[in-house]
């Protein structure tokens, strides 16, 4: 069984097309739908579940008409609506490196400061402005952390971790 720390959601599931099956899926970015694999991952109660692809139609640039297998008509893939879809990190790895930073790829990640104090994960990234922000969340607080290679000291890919070296007043206590 596949871990939550080696899959990134690349979108989700959006409605039925069709009979045959077909399922649109919203992708979070352009570069998502691009990404060529022969399978996506559905969660299904809380678990990473592999649909294997047997068609896949462009609708748009961040979405696509998408027949899995053993889903055979309208009812089956109206089961899978609203569901959120992701892929292995090590593709979506490979297909940034082949094209730009995506600083998506760390969305799951623990941030750590300089002093060894964990300040939470990394529940998103705003990329709405200029300036990229890490969304960092914890139980009691969220904080905006620019996401620069910069303040980044060190990546620890396997334990999904990242020492970040953050100014002061950056992170108000």
């Amino acid at each position: 069984m596949i871990s939550r720390k080696d899959i990134l959601q690349v979108g989700s599931t959006q409605k039925p097309y069709g009979i045959k099956g077909e399922i649109v899926i919203r992708f979070r970015k352009a570069e998502y739908a691009d990404i060529d694999t022969e399978y996506y991952f559905l969660e299904i109660e809380g678990i990473p579940v592999p649909f294997f692809v047997e068609e896949f139609t462009y609708s748009t640039d961040v979405t696509a008409r998408v027949k899995l297998e053993d889903v055979d008509d309208e009812t089956a893939a109206a089961r899978y609506v609203n569901t959120d879809i992701y892929l292995p990190r090590d593709l979506v790895k490979l297909q940034a490196e082949q094209e730009t930073a995506d600083w998506d790829y760390f969305t799951g990640f623990t941030v750590i400061d300089q002093y060894g104090k964990r300040l939470g994960i990394i529940e998103e990234v705003d990329n709405s402005t200029m300036n990229v922000l890490f969304v960092v969340k914890n139980d009691q607080k969220e904080y905006l952390i620019p996401a620069t290679e910069d303040f980044i000291e060190a990546i620890d890919e396997e334990e999904n971790l990242i020492e970040m070296f953050l100014p002061d007043g950056l992170i108000e206590e």
